[in-house]
């Protein structure tokens, strides 16, 4: 069952509630999906909105069409922009919003990720890209810089090297080559690629709700630490695991053979 959002209303975007998955599609196919102010701003509401639903247990974010993911920023609105506006939040805080949702998150890659497109799928925890799309960060073709988080994100992900040479060339490379690299998870004939995110948020829907709140924090908040700090959090977190009614349920079912029943709490 499909339920759309009807209590925001959203310009830029389709909000959608399907068998417990959130779904966020930037819908400006007739502007190849950019990232203007606006739809920023939606994308963060829309990620509150799956945030405060119980139904919702992870979210997908994609785009309409098969064309682009989405193209990065309104080059219109970015010619326009000021010094001192480069310092509000903006992009970056709309990506970092995405990167710290309690809620597990993947970016269904159905087009060209460009610019801020790439840097919005890499906020996500996973990426499952059609084998059709391009993925890269050409922004210096414009005088800027990545800055949506690309320069730290990708290095993050593929390597300091490989970050460099796609950010220095403004490289697009293919699913494939996204996949060979671990830039994404899966590159998937288009056909599939609903599919395979399905499959993807199936598997992570029948985890226990707290425990994936507490290894999603534990990863994104332990990883620029110290190795003996970044264990201390992963053992407090353990601490806070070991006492939910879900441990006790998924320990009991596993010695029962059956499916638990997670209560998240």
């Amino acid at each position: 069952m499909t339920t759309t959002s009807h209590e925001i209303p959203f310009q830029n975007l389709i909000v959608e509630v399907e068998d417990g998955i959130g779904i966020i599609k930037i819908n400006r196919p007739e502007l190849r999906n950019t990232l203007s102010k606006d739809t920023l701003l939606e994308i963060e509401k829309a990620i509150d909105f799956h945030e405060n639903r119980e139904d919702v247990q992870v979210i997908v974010i994609t785009s309409e069409g098969n064309q682009s993911f989405a193209a990065g920023a309104d080059i219109r609105q970015l010619h326009e922009r000021t010094m001192l506006e480069a310092l509000v939040p903006g992009i970056q805080a709309t990506f970092r919003k995405i990167e710290l949702c309690s809620k597990p998150t993947i970016a269904a890659i159905n087009g060209y990720a460009l610019g801020g497109g790439c840097e919005l799928a890499i906020s996500c925890d996973i990426r499952i890209a059609a084998d059709h799309c391009k993925i890269g960060l050409p922004e210096l073709n414009l005088g800027i810089i990545p800055g949506g988080g690309g320069t730290q994100r990708l290095a993050r992900i593929v390597g300091k090297g490989r970050a460099l040479e796609m950010i220095l060339t403004g490289t697009l490379i293919d699913a494939k080559r996204a996949e060979e690299i671990g830039l994404v998870s899966r590159a998937v004939p288009y056909e599939q690629l609903w599919d395979a995110v399905k499959e993807t948020a199936n598997k992570i829907k029948g985890k226990g709700p707290v425990a994936i709140r507490l290894a999603k924090m534990v990863i994104n908040r332990g990883y620029d630490l110290d190795l003996d700090s970044a264990l201390m959090m992963e053992k407090l977190a353990q601490t806070v695991a070991f006492a939910t009614e879900d441990k006790s349920e998924g320990t009991k079912a596993f010695l029962e053979k059956r499916k638990p029943e997670f209560k998240n709490r």
